[in-house]
């Protein structure tokens, strides 16, 4: 077996501390980098204590849904209203003309 001195043994201690650390604060910021995520690509604001309280209560499904429900909502508001009965848009389906 390999012998250290005590030197290198509080040098690994206090490494394997440091990223034990980086390790707990990735996981406790999670929620924070989601909803920053979230506001960057759609314009949406959350904020981090409602995706920890639906993480702690559905699981990672839950934030899924959640997720999947506020950009369907998001959507909704800025788009045009289809609905069944609207007239369907074929202008990307048609083939341009060569005139």
């Amino acid at each position: 077996m390999i012998e250290l001195s005590p030197q290198m043994n509080t040098f690994l201690v206090a490494g394997v501390g440091v990223l034990l650390l980086l390790l707990l604060v990735s996981f406790l910021s999670r929620p924070r980098v989601f909803t920053q995520y979230l506001q960057a690509m759609t314009g949406i604001k959350l904020s981090a204590q409602d995706v920890a309280r639906v993480y702690k209560q559905r699981g990672k499904a839950g934030v899924r849904d959640m997720f999947l429900e506020l950009i369907i909502r998001e959507d909704a508001k800025s788009g045009p209203r289809i609905t069944p009965d609207s007239i369907p848009d074929t202008e990307l389906l048609a083939p341009e003309s060569k005139d």
